[in-house]
């Protein structure tokens, strides 16, 4: 067997490890259990040795690392050079990425120049161990389906993974596995782009990635007068707003609020799903969340498949009776105090 192992890119910047590399880990740690091989990292970068630690404690067997002056910071040149040497000299079986900028644009440049197929935006993973494939599955054709797509020529068999949609590993404290430090030759002068300054991102994008409860709502809120009750039931629990993707194109709310396959992918501690059917297309982006609380008055709706707790009913009535409840409680908790 030419190829062999599964490997994942650990996506640092300034010394930190990506969330969704840790999240990548656990789940190429089941796919390397059952397929019976190790499981690898992939770390680039500048004096990020210490970073192998980390790798190690969430499941990695093994670290290919390539630490370089000219890998200090991401470029598409540089470390598709680093990632196409570490490919080419110990061969992958399977490789995944982070559905990030950087993880999304080195995997297809990777991918074009390995003669490999790529799967973007993966949501499940799984492996056939019979035949040796990567069975990576995304929904399609608007969120209506889910397709599962396989690599079955080429190798490595490649995927891009969203953050929060699968779940780390919990750390083991002391964990070591083998180091394999690879020499490249990287010259600065030979490098077509250069870095000349690298600006923090200031938006509130990442704000409903972050929050611990969110208060969505969908279509079957009726339209945007209607919607409001969403922004006062998040208001009065300290929570966000989020939406389906037929609310963001209605303009009711901007799509740095969507929730779902071509928005944000959430887990929060309390997910409110209101008026909102349940489609593959947002399910996949909220379903890992600790607790899900449904409303929708068609007691058939999909939504209620992933929900923790069910409300059949009018949104209209039961949502203005849960905000004056919580300000109530809320209210007699600031007394107490």
């Amino acid at each position: 067997m030419e190829h062999r192992g599964v490997w994942v890119f650990i996506e640092q910047s300034d010394g930190v490890i990506e969330e969704v590399s840790l999240e990548l880990l656990g789940a190429g740690r089941k796919l390397a259990d059952k397929l019976e091989v190790p499981l690898a990292g992939v770390l680039l970068g500048y004096e990020v040795e210490a970073l192998c630690t980390t790798v190690f404690e969430y499941g990695a067997d093994e670290v290919y690392m390539i630490d370089h002056p000219v890998l200090k910071d991401y470029r598409t040149e540089s470390y598709m050079k680093g990632v196409m040497q570490l490919s080419e000299t110990y061969k992958p079986e399977i490789f995944l990425y982070g559905a990030t900028p950087n993880g999304k644009d080195l995997a297809s440049a990777v991918a074009t120049d390995l003669n490999t197929g790529l799967t973007a935006d993966t949501t499940m993973l799984d492996a056939d161990v019979e035949n040796r494939l990567l069975e990576a599955s995304r929904p399609a054709f608007g969120g209506n389906i889910m397709a599962t797509i396989l690599c079955k020529n080429h190798r490595p068999q490649m995927a891009t993974v969203r953050p929060k949609v699968m779940q780390a590993l919990k750390p083991q404290p002391g964990r070591t596995g083998r180091l394999v430090k690879e020499d490249i030759e990287l010259y600065e002068e030979d490098m077509r782009t250069k870095i000349l300054q690298i600006v923090k991102e200031t938006s509130k994008k990442a704000a409903l990635q972050d929050a611990h409860i969110i208060v969505a709502g969908g279509k079957g809120m009726g339209d945007e007068k209607n919607f409001q009750l969403i922004h006062q039931l998040a208001e009065v629990l300290g929570g966000s707003v989020g939406g389906t993707r037929d609310v963001v194109e209605a303009g009711w709310l901007p799509h740095e609020q969507q929730v779902g396959q071509t928005g944000e992918t959430v887990t929060p501690k309390l997910y409110f799903a209101i008026g909102i059917s349940g489609a593959i297309q947002h399910v996949v982006g909220m379903k890992n969340s600790e607790m899900i609380i449904a409303i929708n008055k068609d007691p058939n709706a999909p939504i209620f498949d992933v929900a923790t707790y069910s409300i059949v009913g009018d949104a209209m009535e039961i949502v203005p009776m849960l905000i004056e409840g919580f300000r109530s409680a809320l209210r007699e908790k600031a007394v107490s105090r």
